[in-house]
């Protein structure tokens, strides 16, 4: 997920029969578009921090807040999206629930329509889980796709936005002020949002990956002045420019990345997170509180 879907596609999107095998040098994917990510990052590590029940806590029962809605972006193939499905809905593998997408629907995006063509021929909650070839940036596309799949729910915003290991694909190719507009078109899109943000020793990695492929660097990489702690970063700008709550870190992943959950003020106000999920969180060690 990340720049412009022109870039990535050559401006026409190709249908399957014209797609030819793809064999990508390790870190030649510019846009964090890796066709094989889920093996040097399993689901797994992501979902042992999560709290299953984490989205029933957030979004009490009730007929006229059903299915919850979750926005995926940068879905990749889609095996976190299906992953994250299956926990928040307690699935084991095999099972499937004839009203799973009457509790949870998420709309999964990604810039490289081969991965999402993957995404949709695998995914086991056809039914559930939407995805779609969307470059997050284009503005146009994105408010077309975005409320027509809110619309066929009677909805104008997400409940909830998963964004992992994205936002720095974004600030790699649209740079500081890319990196800005894209949470500030979050956050005014879902009411809760997760955040795994890259830490910058991943971005000199990408840089260096790049530059030892013989391929050109990213536009804006020496010119970020968003740089250093970027998960305090992502927090700050959130925080202190669109309006949005920290509710606490989920802890970091083996590969030393924050899970950090955001809610608007607006969710504040009407669904206070259950003090029961924070007890239970502490108790568990899974979640860490930031004290500005």
């Amino acid at each position: 997920m990340a720049a412009s879907t022109e870039q990535a596609t050559g401006g026409v999107e190709k249908t399957a029969a014209e797609e030819k095998p793809r064999v990508l040098e390790p870190g030649a994917a510019p846009f964090g578009n890796f066709p094989h990510y889920s093996r040097f990052h399993p689901p797994e590590q992501r979902l042992r921090l999560l709290p299953p029940e984490l989205l029933r806590r957030l979004f009490p029962q009730s007929p006229d807040t059903r299915p919850i809605l979750g926005l995926d972006v940068g879905c990749n193939s889609g095996d976190l999206s299906v992953a994250l499905y299956k926990h928040f809905l307690s699935l084991h593998d095999g099972e499937t629930c004839l009203d799973a997408s009457r509790e949870l629907h998420l709309l999964c995006c990604d810039i490289d329509p081969v991965l999402v063509e993957r995404a949709e021929k695998e995914c086991p909650f056809p039914d559930g889980l939407t995805f779609i070839t969307l470059d997050f940036m284009n503005q146009r596309t994105r408010k077309v796709l975005l409320s027509s799949f809110l619309s066929q729910f009677g909805r104008s915003v997400f409940d909830i936005g998963f964004c992992m290991s994205v936002t720095m694909w974004i600030h790699l190719n649209h740079g500081d002020q890319g990196l800005w507009e894209f949470l500030a078109h979050l956050s005014s899109l879902c009411r809760y949002l997760l955040v795994e943000p890259q830490p910058w020793k991943c971005y000199r990695a990408a840089a260096r990956r790049l530059r030892k492929l013989g391929l050109h660097d990213f536009d804006h990489f020496r010119s970020l002045a968003i740089r250093g702690d970027m998960a305090s970063q992502i927090v700050q700008i959130l925080t202190q420019d669109h309006g949005m709550e920290l509710v606490c870190c989920f802890g970091n992943t083996n590969w030393d990345r924050s899970l950090l959950l955001f809610r608007t003020k607006q969710a504040t106000e009407t669904h206070p997170i259950p003090e029961s999920l924070i007890e239970e969180g502490k108790e568990r060690n899974r979640i860490r509180f930031w004290r500005e």
